[in-house]
């Protein structure tokens, strides 16, 4: 069954500002929360729901993948080193609740660990590595599981003592009003429980700082800006909690031939003035070798020719873009003296700048010239 537009499920337009979803978010969570419909199903996979779409619209860089990519954006059959965009929902299902409306209802849970944070790493790519694809090996230090204690942060031969305070439940509730409202506990900081001997190489926290290296497959045509998620490879999590995400930032370096724009790539071609001016053959650059291009008769100095399929393959759609050459017409130098004789000759054969077959552009330009000076004049006398 195909997913409802979050914007619809939260009753929303798409340009509502973060207040106007968290207000939306609001009333309909009250209406729905499992704490109200107690034993109602419905209800409850219509909080989850809603839950889900104000977790997406208010996060800027998931809100932003979903407005270009919608659902396909967070594929939960996405492999682990999805592409660009491809965000997990890590909250755990009060945070977002509690975020919103300060725990005003009595949830039971025990307080979760902390999970770890999500790591950026930016990488340089060559145009040729961007386009093709290519697997990087990179390496990264951040916190990894203890390997003493398995990440538990507790001595091995110790475990761990609930709070006495909130009796391991992490909260306590206090009665305000009408409402029952949840806090977390002073005494042990919303763990419930405390580690009475902590593991001496990670005093007790679970993990300790590691170099960490990876394999990262780089999918065939991502650009500058595309970013690559590696679900759970960020920071671990304290005391087992999950780790977090892994993203990394694609930079493609400048290229010395090519300039890519979207999927199409450019070029300019310098040719000499006799192949301009009688046309010819030559060879242009592509990225998988070199092919031929005509170049016709009295061809102007910023032609653009395209070659088609000859650009990148876009990574989202599989389109794939054109080659544009642009030629440039060289004027030539370091000219002998038999060289210079032959341009003085073919420059008396156009009969000046006053050439109308020969030199169009030039013809027009200094009619206009002439014009501009002859009307100048006489709105001066």
């Amino acid at each position: 069954m195909a997913k409802r537009d979050y914007y619809q499920t939260l009753g929303i337009q798409k340009s509502a500002s973060e207040r106007e979803i968290k207000k939306a978010y609001k009333r309909l969570a009250i209406k729905y929360h499992p704490d109200r419909n107690q034993g109602d199903k419905q209800a409850e996979d219509k909080f989850k729901e809603v839950k889900e779409a104000y977790e997406i619209l208010t996060d800027s860089q998931k809100k932003a993948a979903y407005d270009q990519y919608g659902h396909s954006a967070f594929d939960s059959n996405a492999t682990s080193n999805s592409f660009s965009g491809s965000f997990t929902n890590a909250t755990d299902f009060g945070d977002i609740f509690g975020e919103v409306f300060g725990d005003i209802f009595g949830n039971n849970s025990k307080s979760q660990n902390v999970r770890g944070s999500d790591l950026q790493y930016n990488i340089n790519l060559t145009l040729e590595e961007a386009v093709r694809g290519i697997v990087k090996e990179i390496k990264i230090s951040t916190y990894q599981k203890c390997n003493t204690c398995f990440g538990s942060g507790s001595n091995a031969t110790t475990k761990t003592k609930n709070c006495t305070t909130c009796r391991g439940k992490g909260k306590i509730h206090t009665r305000k009003g009408f409402f029952t409202v949840q806090q977390t506990c002073p005494n042990c900081y919303g763990k419930g429980y405390f580690i009475a001997h902590p593991c001496r190489s990670c005093k007790g926290n679970g993990r300790t700082k590691q170099i960490k290296i990876l394999s990262v497959k780089i999918p065939p045509g991502v650009d500058t800006d595309d970013r690559i998620r590696l679900q759970n490879e960020g920071e671990a999590g304290e005391r087992n909690a999950p780790s977090g995400d892994l993203y990394v930032q694609i930079t493609v370096i400048k290229h010395p031939i090519f300039e890519r724009e979207e999927n199409n790539l450019y070029c300019e071609v310098p040719i000499n003035f006799s192949m301009a001016a009688l046309g010819g053959e030559i060879e242009v650059p592509t990225l998988n070798g070199k092919i031929k291009l005509k170049i016709p008769p009295e061809t102007q100095s910023g032609k653009l020719f395209k070659i088609r399929n000859k650009g990148v393959k876009s990574v989202r759609n599989r389109y794939t873009g054109d080659l544009l050459c642009r030629v440039i017409v060289e004027t030539p130098v370091n000219l002998n003296d038999q060289q210079k004789l032959l341009l003085n000759e073919l420059e008396k054969s156009f009969n000046g700048f006053k050439g109308e077959k020969n030199t169009p552009k030039s013809k027009r330009f200094f009619d206009g010239v002439k014009k501009f000076f002859d009307d100048l004049t006489r709105y001066t006398m």
